[in-house]
């Protein structure tokens, strides 16, 4: 691949969330306040309602936004569904029990993501995918560990945005996040040996999502994670026990 790598593709509803926040930060609104209507809120980041509606729902599943019938917005503790700060509270990085159990959610929720992005991702998606894993791929031939994960994030969360459910998306963005921070702790940020597979396993996941093919995505991303996990084991045992 030559030249500058263009961006992943993200959906509107994400970028408007962002956006949604951004003003919010901007307002200096606390919790308990309330925000503007949808209608406003769609003017301000110059997008439709139904646009503004689904970056709603993504805000409210991850605790930053409390949706109240019938009264409006209001800005939540971020306490909610899948608010980071209850996820924070119960998750050490350094608790190897924990980094399993990580592990383990992950499969659940990425092969679930695959599963539906198979039955639902656009064209658009598919490219968006497509040029992730082209991304981790460079990364790992030109040893450049900032690109691989940077190709990585976006495989996996383009792979959650096709599956157009955004409470999937909220909690694969979480759950890699918490990954990323135990990966730094327990291998100080490694590719480790794993990664000429991962390129492999992320193309069988793709082939698969592309080819409309579920059952065949959900069994890709569960060995990709499966196969992750061992790397990850080994790793840690190398590293802490000198195995």
């Amino acid at each position: 691949m030559d030249g500058a790598q263009p961006e992943a593709y993200r959906p509107g509803y994400e970028l408007a969330a962002e956006q949604i926040l951004q003003l919010i930060t901007e307002a200096r609104l606390q919790p308990g306040d309330r925000m503007p209507t949808e209608h406003e809120l769609a003017s301000r980041v110059g997008t439709s309602r139904t646009v503004v509606r689904e970056a709603i729902k993504i805000l409210s599943a991850i605790g930053r936004v409390n949706v109240q019938k019938g009264r409006g917005l209001y800005v939540a503790d971020g306490e909610g569904m899948l608010g980071s700060s209850r996820w924070g509270a119960t998750f050490l990085p350094t608790d190897l029990d924990h980094v399993y159990m990580l592990f383990e959610f992950r499969r659940v929720q990425e092969t679930a993501a695959s599963r539906l992005a198979a039955a639902r991702a656009t064209p658009a998606e598919l490219r968006a995918i497509e040029t992730a894993a082209q991304l981790c791929e460079q990364g790992h031939l030109t040893a450049q560990v900032a690109l691989f994960d940077r190709g990585d994030d976006d495989f996996h969360l383009g792979i959650a945005a096709a599956s157009h459910n955004p409470f999937l998306v909220a909690s694969v963005r979480e759950a890699r996040r918490l990954q990323r921070q135990s990966s730094t702790i327990g291998m100080n940020g490694a590719i480790g040996s794993h990664a000429a597979e991962a390129i492999a396993e992320h193309d069988a996941i793709y082939q698969a999502i592309r080819d409309g093919d579920a059952e065949a995505a959900a069994v890709a991303a569960g060995v990709h994670l499966d196969k992750t996990l061992d790397d990850y084991r080994r790793e840690i045992q190398r590293r802490v026990f000198g195995e």
